[in-house]
């Protein structure tokens, strides 16, 4: 979800109504006169009616994601907010530089990638109003001026049981040493992306200490996955490395935490090592022009609330960002929830990779294709 990828940069939106059918909005009362209430935010709440007459479209990456988060969240601010809510989708980064480019924004509320919306913050996203949007029960790190946390994840390192059994690898110097753990690791090999983490661990296992990462020396992480090219194999699409591990081709597979997730509830004899995993994250975020800012950061401010995120989590099995969150789910899923390995993440610089990924990418596309 945090990437350039292939869903994010190619596909055209098609408008889908939530609760109401077609694209055409009409916008009353305007923003700057909403009445939101008194007091201090509060994530989860809005004030009932406030929004009556107004049309919001939310923006985010379709299949279940999406739809958890119009279960948990959309639906229910349209019934006590009194806005008309439209949905569309999938994020496309392309599509929105063109409707802020030719000030025509239709979209109100678009969940991306937290690395670009970084990049873009104050270009193509607008800062947003704490006054509106309660962080106080976010994980710090996650929040941004431009954009606040939707859920979060992670990369993560799964093994097989069934060749290694209880001694699979748990560390990065681990899925460097062929010798003591042999055999194929799967790692995401799209030329037009790369997201943290695999880079970060090619350092730690070339000896840079986590706290000294920052800027990535990216040609010497490069070389070093020279030394295991021979044993990689690539996936390009999450469901592409969920049925990798369900097939057994990969002895370690780096991979998106709720992929592996579903692969081991499919039966894949795999167990994950979250020593040193990646915490990948979507933002939830406003574009520059949106015709209701105001009501756009109380949509915001209800998606993020307890219940909500608690919800989104039983739908999709991506962690709350919200502390006091506590969604009902199986003990597997519990252990496959990022937020309960939080000590075990790496310290990732999303400020860093805002701004040099673009330079990144280019350098990733030719070490993949030598």
């Amino acid at each position: 979800m945090s990437r350039f990828t292939p869903r994010t940069a190619a596909a055209l939106g098609i408008c889908v109504g939530v609760l109401a059918a077609g694209c055409s909005a009409t916008q009353a009362p305007q923003s700057d006169s909403l009445d939101l209430g008194s007091g201090p935010a509060k994530a989860g709440t809005v004030k009932e009616g406030a929004l009556n007459g107004m049309t919001l479209t939310f923006v985010s990456y379709g299949g279940i994601y999406q739809k958890g988060q119009e279960d948990a969240a959309v639906k229910p601010f349209e019934a006590e907010s009194g806005a008309k809510m439209l949905s569309d989708g999938p994020t496309d980064f392309a599509k929105i530089q063109a409707q802020v480019e030719s000030k025509n924004v239709t979209w109100d509320v678009v969940d991306t990638g937290s690395t670009f919306a970084v990049a873009n913050c104050g270009k193509l996203f607008m800062e947003l109003d704490t006054s509106i949007i309660d962080t106080s029960h976010m994980p710090k790190q996650l929040v941004s001026k431009c954009a606040v946390p939707a859920m979060t994840y992670g990369y993560v390192m799964t093994y097989n049981k069934d060749k290694f059994g209880d001694n699979g690898p748990k560390s990065w110097t681990d899925f460097f040493d062929t010798t003591k753990f042999p055999g194929k690791r799967a790692i995401s090999g799209t030329p037009s992306e790369i997201d943290p983490g695999i880079l970060e661990g090619a350092l730690i296992a070339d000896g840079v200490p986590k706290d000294k990462l920052y800027p990535l020396d990216v040609p010497r992480a490069l070389k070093k996955l020279d030394t295991i090219k021979g044993n990689l194999m690539y996936w390009e699409t999450g469901a592409e490395a969920q049925q990798q591990i369900e097939s057994g081709q990969p002895d370690i597979s780096f991979m998106w935490s709720g992929r592996a997730l579903a692969g081991i509830k499919n039966g894949a004899p795999y167990a994950a090592s979250w020593n040193d995993f990646s915490p990948v994250f979507d933002v939830l975020t406003v574009p520059v022009g949106a015709k209701n800012p105001k009501a756009s950061m109380a949509l915001i401010n209800y998606m993020v609330g307890p219940e909500q995120q608690a919800k989104l989590t039983e739908e999709t099995s991506y962690a709350p960002i919200h502390d006091g969150a506590q969604p009902k789910v199986d003990d597997l899923t519990r252990s496959f929830l990022a937020t309960e390995h939080a000590d075990q993440a790496l310290p990732i610089d999303n400020a860093w990779w805002g701004e040099n990924q673009p330079k990144v990418i280019e350098q990733w596309s030719a070490w993949l294709g030598n």
